[in-house]
């Protein structure tokens, strides 16, 4: 189908939804009940992308292990998530704030106030990412909910020309917007019940889908051991508690020792693992991590000794 730039009502996330017409009609309670049930697509809908997700986080792992970064790219709603999960991986696993980052049409004013008109300028998103001067080993998502939005088409050919990764994350068919990149994800979660808002359904699986490739880019690198977060910042009283009573569950120990452990630690949950489980200083703790690029799998071998 030929994409007239004016008119997209043939996109999906254009359609109208049957059920919701006269939408103003309705009591409050039949209204929730209504985005409650078009909720539920949404988790349906991002499953049945499971195969492409999973291989956005391999290859995204691959090029971060070589030292690259990942990059979103998004307008309105779609940016301001990609911000939003860039913004939450230092704290969350301890990462440098250049290893992801998120990139919104408008620049960071457009986080808090809609500047719509910037989602129209292919060369910004061209822009954009010579700014960041991309590698061959860095990888760039970017999130077009209609699949039609120019800054980031703009933004992935550029990244495409200097040899990144691109994957691209939209809720239409490829039928209505065909394949161009090398991972594409495209969760159709049907019509929004707010004909075109596609900050509802398209937002939750949006939102969904950068959750689960950042954790599962983090588990393989290392920043996940068992089902915790080895690698928290400890940065406020909230986060020390959590380390405290991580170290607890992990090795078995009362909290009193677990305080003492994280101190000797420098604050690192990782290090402290290591320094009790194989009996090591903070030197040497440090020196076995980095002989294992920072993972901790070795430390569940018939080989590792614990306390």
């Amino acid at each position: 189908m030929k994409f007239d730039p004016e008119d997209r009502g043939f996109l999906a996330t254009e359609h109208r939804h049957p059920e919701s017409r006269h939408l103003e009609q309705m009591s409050p309670h039949e209204l929730v009940l209504l985005m409650n049930r078009e909720d539920q697509r949404v988790v349906e809908a991002v499953a049945q992308e499971a195969g492409a997700i999973a291989q956005a986080i391999e290859r995204i792992s691959e090029r971060m292990r070589s030292g690259g970064r990942l990059i979103y790219v998004g307008a309105g709603t779609s940016g301001r998530l990609g911000v939003l999960d860039a913004a939450e991986c230092p704290p969350t696993f301890c990462t440098d704030p250049q290893q992801v980052q998120g990139v919104i049409a408008g620049g960071i004013g457009a986080l808090t106030r809609s500047i719509e008109g910037a989602e129209d300028d292919p060369q910004a998103g061209q822009t954009a990412m010579v700014a960041l001067d991309l590698q061959t080993s860095d990888a760039v998502l970017g999130i077009a909910s209609g699949g039609t939005t120019p800054y980031v088409h703009g933004a992935l050919q550029e990244a495409q020309g200097r040899g990144a990764l691109t994957l691209f994350f939209a809720c239409v068919p490829i039928t209505q917007v065909p394949a161009r990149y090398d991972v594409e994800i495209r969760p159709l979660v049907g019509p929004e019940i707010l004909t075109g808002s596609t900050r509802l359904k398209c937002g939750t699986a949006t939102k969904m889908v950068l959750n689960t490739i950042s954790t599962g880019v983090m588990a393989q690198l290392g920043k996940v051991y068992d089902n915790f977060m080895v690698d928290v910042a400890v940065t406020n009283r909230k986060l020390h508690d959590r380390a405290v009573r991580m170290l607890g569950q992990l090795t078995g120990q009362e909290r009193p020792y677990c305080e003492e452990l994280l101190v000797h630690a420098k604050n690192q949950v990782k290090l402290a693992l290591v320094m009790h489980k194989q009996h090591l200083d903070v030197e040497d703790a440090q020196q076995w991590l980095q002989m294992r690029g920072g993972s901790l799998t070795d430390l569940a071998s018939p080989h590792s000794r614990s306390r």
